[in-house]
């Protein structure tokens, strides 16, 4: 089985082409940068990056919704290939190709982007405890659909 599972952040805007003929199918390249959960030997890099590759409606959603910084969750297929570059030399290639991307968080969680609006809200938020649980205000445990 060949399947792949990444969550990271864009390191630049995709880059859109379209092949040749009379149906044109829109080919996306992007490189994702995927943290990685131990730092082995005090490395400073601390995330992979690996190139995706979107074709059809994939590419024509990240043309239209993906930018630099956006953290994205991308399943997909690994593939190998193989090129002779200019200089004859052989380049070998790794890409995951796309087969279905999702934002992992919303637009009000990096608000450096801009563009987002947040709605006035009366009640207070959950916070963050650091564990991965939410404390949740009081008022707000009778609104909730288990007691």
């Amino acid at each position: 089985m060949n399947r792949v599972i990444l969550m990271g952040r864009l390191t630049r805007d995709p880059e859109i082409r379209y092949s040749q003929g009379e149906s044109a199918t829109a080919v996306a390249r992007y490189t994702l940068a995927v943290d990685r959960r131990f730092n082995r030997n005090g490395d400073e890099n601390n995330a992979d990056f690996i190139g995706c590759v979107a074709f059809g409606r994939q590419a024509e959603f990240a043309e239209r919704y993906l930018h630099k910084g956006i953290k994205m969750l991308v399943t997909g297929r690994i593939q190998t290939g193989s090129y002779t570059n200019k200089d004859g030399v052989r380049v070998y290639t790794t890409d995951v190709v796309v087969e279905d991307q999702e934002f992992a968080e919303s637009k009000n969680a990096n608000p450096g982007q801009g563009g987002s609006y947040s709605a006035p809200n009366s009640r207070p938020e959950p916070v963050s405890v650091g564990d991965g649980f939410m404390n949740i205000p009081d008022g707000i445990d009778e609104e909730l659909p288990f007691n």
